[in-house]
């Protein structure tokens, strides 16, 4: 294919005809498409069911710590499900807090935490004149939602193929004591699909911040998300390469079932160090009796251990392929070699990040909701909306059907070469 900026000002002029007639006959279906968020599909959901019925009115409710699940105790979560999370989250169980269905939430509430009493008898953030977190960008918008909602300020930086581009990130970290934290998607990450190399981490656990009361905020969302069994990403296991290097308190690492077993019934937990930990616990006896026993004793019974997780989430994986091979191969057969766009190939997560032209995604979201797909908001992946180069798409192949994300990637291949044209035809004199 020739490349668009190649073309002479008359050729753009007819290209743009010809794709505004087709955007037409698109627009003239009446499509109701939806690829904005990142949800399980109604077949995935199914995957879990066999969880409805591991607990009956007649099931043995006690947990291996002789609780009754159904009555109070066991605060920070029964040992057999914080065996099974601590697997999955490569840390030993004792480090382990179990909490509700969301980490979301439990990231929400860790910041909570520090603007109210500090960290580790550190001043309340609340109290301080200025409250600064690093943001990889483009990065998960409801990361960044939540340190806007508490005012704290958001400090961009830019996403490489192997993490953030740490150069800047050891130089801020160690110069500002504002800054209080970093949030981090280290596997698969949320929309690049990209997962911190070994480098990375080393030079994450070797930080030294100037604010004694700095952390990393590591959500490890898709740490088993993988999309293919031959093509899988590693990831360095943070909190032990913390503690290797002398900062054993530095990180909060966060995951959860959501994405494994049912989005709105999953659990949650943290894991940290014993003395971050410790202060966690403290908290959570003035914040709640204790969470879900009874969901997690469901998880820990259906699952049974790491291994039947890993079987599962195999046929996740068989669910999810198909639909993010249909994506890629629509983005190369209708965009490839136009240097309209470019997007990564991820081996697992749950998105694929695309770049436009410079100055045209709102103009493609725009264009595609025209024509009856809703993709998420330009701007999203960066914090306050605001992406400076207005280039970045989040595209999430999980929730519609195959054959919706085939339509779907019709319309969206449509939107960025139709508004790619009237950009070039714009520059030309």
């Amino acid at each position: 294919m020739t490349a668009y900026k190649d073309l002479s000002k008359d050729e753009l002029k007819a290209l743009k005809k010809e794709l505004t007639r087709k955007f037409e006959e698109v627009k003239a279906k009446g499509l109701k498409l939806d690829m904005s968020r990142g949800k399980p599909s109604t077949e995935q959901l199914n995957l879990s069911m066999g969880m409805m019925d591991v607990l009956t009115s007649s099931s043995d409710l006690v947990c291996e710590e002789g609780v009754d699940c159904r009555n109070y105790g066991v605060l920070d979560g029964i040992r057999e499900a914080k065996q099974l999370l601590a697997d999955m989250m490569e840390v030993p169980k004792d480090n382990i807090v179990i909490f509700g269905n969301s980490s979301l939430n439990v990231m929400y509430d860790t910041v909570a935490r520090s603007m109210i009493h500090g960290v580790m008898g550190s001043t309340p953030w609340c109290k301080l004149d200025k409250v600064k977190f690093l943001c990889p960008v483009p990065g998960y918008d409801r990361h960044f939602a939540i340190t806007e909602h508490f005012g704290i300020e958001m400090i961009n930086v830019p996403m490489t193929p192997t993490g953030p581009d740490m150069d800047m990130v050891e130089k801020l970290v160690s110069s500002d004591p504002a800054i209080k934290g970093i949030w981090c998607v280290p596997k698969y990450s949320n929309p690049q699909g990209i997962t911190y190399s070994d480098e990375t981490v080393h030079r994450f656990a070797k930080l030294n911040p100037a604010a004694e009361d700095f952390r990393i905020y590591w959500d490890n969302a898709y740490g088993i998300h993988h999309l293919y069994e031959d093509k899988q990403d590693y990831l360095i296991e943070i909190l032990m390469e913390c503690k290797k290097e002398g900062h054993p308190d530095m990180v909060y690492k966060f995951s959860s079932t959501s994405k494994i077993s049912f989005p709105g019934s999953g659990i949650a937990a943290i894991a940290a160090s014993d003395a971050n930990l410790a202060e966690i616990r403290e908290q959570m006896k003035i914040q709640t009796i204790g969470h879900d026993k009874l969901n997690q004793l469901r998880h820990a019974r259906y699952f049974k251990n790491i291994h039947g997780m890993v079987e599962h989430m195999k046929k996740h994986a068989a669910s999810m392929r198909p639909k993010f091979d249909t994506v890629l191969a629509s983005l190369e057969k209708e965009l490839g070699g136009l240097e309209i766009g470019s997007w990564l190939a991820p081996r697992g997560g749950y998105f694929i990040s695309f770049d436009s032209l410079d100055g045209c995604a709102k103009a493609i979201v725009a264009k595609a909701k025209e024509a009856g797909l809703i993709m998420t908001n330009a701007g999203a992946t960066y914090p306050y909306g605001k992406d400076s180069h207005d280039s970045n798409i989040r595209i999430a192949p999980s929730y519609p059907t195959l054959d919706e994300i085939k339509r779907a990637m019709e319309v969206f291949t449509l939107s960025v070469k139709l508004v790619s044209v009237e950009k070039l035809l714009a520059q030309v004199k």
